[in-house]
C-alpha cells in the first residue's frame, strides 16, 4: 500500500529538474505568502474538465491542448493572450465541424512558466552559467545575476497567471467566443489557402446559424452558441509553487492543485518513485504524463497504478511524444498493453518534442511535415489497434513567428531568423496551427 499522502510528502522523494535556491529562508517566506493567496482555479472547474476528458477517453469527444512553449514575463500582454485564444477557437471550430463531436479546449497558459532542461549548465563563449529554467525560476539573459534562481519570481508568475485567467474567462463568457463572431476570430496575417478555407467554413456556419435563428434557436436562448468552456494546464515542474497553491475542497474534502485545471508530468520527471509522481498522485485534477519512445510496460502500468488506482475515465492522459521516425515501432505495443489490462487512459499526441532538430543556422526548429507525419501515424496506429486517438498537444502561438520550417508559408531554415521569438522551444505559428487543424479535420472526417 502507498504511504499516506499530504501536500508536502513529495519532499521526501528524489527529485529532478529543480533549481537550487541559495536563500532557503527567502524561499520559505515566499511559499508561506503564496499559500495565503486565493486559488487560481476552483475544484469544481477541475471536476468539470475531468468529466469532459472522460468523454474523450470513451470516444465521444476530442482534446485540443495547445499554447506557449514557455510563457514570458516580458511578452505578457492582452494582444498575445487574445490572439492565442482566437487561434485555438479557430482550430476548435474546424475540428468540430469536421469531426461532428465536441472539442475540449485546454490551453498551455496561465502557468506554463517552468521548463525542464537537458543540462544544468549552459556554456557560452567559454562561460558556464546555470541553465534558463523558465521565468518562474530565473531570467533568460546570460548573466550570473539573471541566471540565479529567485523565489520571488513565483509571485510574479502567480499574478500574471491570475491576470491571464481573468482575461480568458472574459473572452470565453463575454461574447468573443460567440459563434456569430466566427469571422472575427481570424488573424490578419493568415492569408494562405487555409485562411480562405477557414473563411469558407465561417460562411457555412453563419448560414447555419441564420437557419437556426429562424427556428428560434439564438445566442439568447442557447448559451452554448454565445460562450465556450476553456481550461488551463501546465507542466507541474516547480513543486514548491504547486504545493503552495494546493487546497482542500470544502465540498468534497479532496485535495486539488488550484494553479491550473490540468497538470502534467514531463518525460524527464516521471520516475515511479520520484517527487513529481508523488505530488500528483494526491491531487484530484486531471493529470497527464509525457510518454517517449523508451517507455516500458512496467512504467506505464506503474503510472496507472499510482496516478489512477481507481481506473477512472478522465483522470489520466498519456501524451505521446516519440518522433515521426519512432512512433510506428514503439506505440502499438504500448496501446496493446493498456488495452489488454483494461486501463482507462486518454491517448493524445505531442508531435513537437520528438521532432526537434538544430538547423544549420544554429536555431532549434521543427519541420512541419515531420509534425504532420507523426500525427498521421498516431491516428493510423490507433485505428489498426482498435483504440481511440483522443487528442493533440501542441506548442503554438497566435503570433506570426518563424520558428518551425515548412507548411503552406514555406518557411525555410534561412527564414527562421525573420521572427524567431520563443523563450525556449520552437512553436507553430497561427497559420501552421490552423493548417494542421484542417489536416487533422480530414482524418476525423474519415474516422
Amino acid at each position: 500500500m502507498q504511504n499516506e499522502w499530504n501536500p508536502q510528502s513529495w519532499r521526501e522523494k528524489p527529485i529532478r529538474q529543480q533549481p537550487t535556491y541559495k536563500d532557503r529562508e527567502h524561499l520559505k517566506n515566499i511559499e508561506r505568502e503564496l499559500k495565503q493567496y486565493p486559488p487560481l482555479v476552483f475544484a469544481g472547474e477541475a471536476r468539470s474538465l475531468k468529466k469532459r476528458l472522460a468523454d474523450v477517453t470513451e470516444g465521444r469527444a476530442f482534446l485540443l491542448q495547445g499554447g506557449d512553449c514557455a510563457e514570458s514575463f516580458s511578452e505578457f500582454n492582452a494582444i498575445n493572450i487574445r490572439d492565442m485564444f482566437k487561434v485555438i477557437l479557430q482550430m476548435a471550430v474546424v475540428l468540430t465541424f469536421a469531426g461532428s463531436c465536441p472539442i475540449v479546449k485546454v490551453g498551455r497558459l496561465a502557468g506554463q512558466f517552468a521548463k525542464p532542461r537537458s543540462s544544468d549548465e549552459e556554456v557560452m563563449d567559454g562561460v558556464s552559467l546555470p541553465s534558463y529554467r523558465g521565468d518562474i525560476i530565473n531570467s533568460i539573459e546570460f548573466t550570473p545575476e539573471a541566471r540565479e534562481p529567485n523565489p520571488k519570481r513565483m509571485l510574479k508568475a502567480y499574478n500574471q497567471s491570475a491576470a491571464t485567467l481573468n482575461l480568458i474567462r472574459a473572452f470565453a463568457q463575454g461574447g468573443l467566443a460567440d459563434l456569430h463572431e466566427v469571422h472575427r476570430w481570424n488573424l490578419g496575417f493568415i492569408e494562405s489557402s487555409f485562411g480562405e478555407r477557414y473563411q469558407a467554413l465561417c460562411d457555412r456556419i453563419t448560414e447555419t446559424l441564420s437557419f437556426m435563428e429562424a427556428c428560434g434557436i439564438t445566442s439568447a436562448t442557447t448559451p452554448m452558441l454565445h460562450e465556450t468552456e476553456f481550461y488551463t494546464s501546465h507542466e507541474a515542474l516547480l513543486l514548491n509553487y504547486e504545493e503552495a497553491l494546493t487546497r482542500k475542497d470544502s465540498l468534497t474534502g479532496d485535495w486539488y492543485d488550484c494553479s491550473a485545471h490540468m497538470l502534467w508530468i514531463g518525460e524527464r520527471t516521471r520516475e515511479l518513485e520520484g517527487a513529481h509522481m508523488e505530488f500528483l498522485r494526491g491531487v484530484n485534477n486531471p493529470v497527464g504524463v509525457k510518454v517517449g519512445p523508451g517507455a516500458t510496460k512496467e512504467e506505464l502500468l506503474g503510472i496507472c497504478d499510482i496516478l489512477n488506482p481507481l481506473n477512472e475515465a478522465g483522470r489520466l492522459n498519456f501524451i505521446v511524444r516519440m518522433g515521426a521516425e519512432k512512433i510506428g515501432e514503439k506505440l502499438p505495443a504500448l496501446l496493446r498493453i493498456i488495452k489488454e489490462e483494461g486501463r482507462k487512459v486518454l491517448w493524445s499526441i505531442d508531435p513537437m518534442h520528438g521532432n526537434t532538430v538544430k538547423a544549420s543556422s544554429g536555431y532549434k526548429t521543427r519541420a512541419f511535415n515531420q509534425v504532420l507525419s507523426e500525427v498521421r501515424s498516431f491516428f493510423d496506429i490507433h485505428k489498426a489497434e482498435g483504440t481511440y486517438a483522443g487528442g493533440i498537444h501542441l506548442e503554438m502561438t497566435g503570433q506570426d513567428v518563424t520558428e518551425c520550417i515548412g507548411g503552406s508559408q514555406k518557411i525555410t531554415e534561412e527564414g527562421l531568423a525573420c521572427n524567431y521569438n520563443t523563450q525556449c522551444d520552437p512553436r507553430l505559428n497561427a497559420t501552421q496551427a490552423l493548417e494542421l487543424a484542417f489536416l487533422i479535420a480530414e482524418i476525423l472526417k474519415k474516422r
